[in-house]
């Protein structure tokens, strides 16, 4: 706790610019705060602090150790800050956004939940497979399938996502089984336009990175209607593992080149940068976390949370769920 106080005495004065200024912040006398940073100097051995009459400044050391002391201090009060939040009940208005299946999937039984939980809450949740600027059009928090390439946005990963090739058992008896990704060359492939690089699926073989140009009758702009042609032996499909994570359970869909996995990605929660997060998003976030811990396979099931904060379980009142697809 000394050190503390040395620290934060050290840093409003740097801040401040003098002893008499940093004792008017700290509300201390300009005596105690000139001898917890001469404590600090001394318990270090080496000067911090340019004395003079009329001024103090910044030694070399000084500089480098006042930049590592304020981001101490800036940490030890995001966590204070952070602590106290947790004990403040979320309220208001919460927008998210998520993509369209994953949303209808895994994130609409979370606002369900939510609103129970929070009944001082109201929860707007867009579902849209576009890029949605947060920041622009006002939304708190969104759900994606991929790393952000805005470093402004605060990335939080929730679980891995996996990239699986997979066809019916009818297609791969009237057309054959690929046994490399190469061969898919001579298929029949359902394209989801959603992806990155939709006509070039992305592998992996001995460790390096493998591309391979597919072709297909049927291109779609939903991983959701990619598995229903791939399901009706339409083709050869890539689709995320949450999707067809049921089928391949029950052999309705066949995994191919799981030796060669295609791409992973991930699951990230996203929100503009801001020094506290607040309690609406935290729990929010937790929720969520919570609820895919409870799906290990991705097969979706009644969400069943473990019991909640005494403060939590106040009888839930109505509260208003506006889902919108974009």
């Amino acid at each position: 706790m000394d050190n503390l106080q040395t620290m934060r005495a050290f840093a409003a004065v740097v801040e401040a610019g003098s002893f008499t200024a940093a004792a008017e912040q700290l509300r201390l006398t300009k005596g105690v705060v000139s001898k917890q940073v001469s404590q600090l100097e001394g318990r270090l051995g080496v000067r911090l602090l340019n004395r003079t009459t009329r001024s103090v400044s910044l030694t070399e050391f000084g500089q480098a150790y006042y930049e590592r002391v304020a981001r101490i201090l800036t940490d030890i009060e995001d966590l204070e800050s952070a602590a106290q939040e947790r004990q403040t009940e979320p309220r208001g208005r919460l927008r998210l956004t998520a993509p369209q299946v994953f949303g209808d999937m895994f994130v609409a039984p979370v606002v369900r939940r939510y609103l129970e939980l929070y009944p001082e809450t109201t929860v707007e949740l867009i579902l849209a497979d576009r890029f949605v600027s947060l920041v622009e059009e006002g939304f708190d928090l969104a759900v994606r399938i991929a790393e952000p390439p805005d470093s402004s946005l605060i990335a939080r990963k929730i679980r891995p996502v996996r990239h699986v090739t997979c066809a019916s058992p009818a297609y791969l008896g009237r057309r054959g089984t690929p046994h490399q990704p190469r061969d898919l060359r001579d298929h029949d492939c359902v394209i989801d336009l959603n992806g990155r690089t939709p006509r070039t699926w992305r592998y992996r073989a001995n460790g390096e990175p493998l591309t391979v140009n597919v072709n297909g009758r049927a291109a779609v702009n939903s991983a959701a209607a990619a598995r229903g042609m791939a399901l009706e032996g339409l083709g050869i499909a890539l689709i995320p593992d949450f999707i067809v994570a049921a089928d391949l359970a029950a052999g309705s869909l066949v995994e191919l080149f799981a030796e060669n996995h295609a791409y992973d990605s991930a699951v990230y929660t996203i929100y503009p940068h801001a020094r506290h997060l607040a309690p609406k998003v935290r729990r929010f976030i937790d929720l969520l976390n919570e609820r895919l811990k409870e799906s290990p396979d991705w097969i979706a099931r009644p969400f069943c949370p473990s019991p909640v904060a005494p403060e939590a379980q106040t009888p839930p009142v109505a509260a208003p769920l506006q889902v919108k697809a974009g």
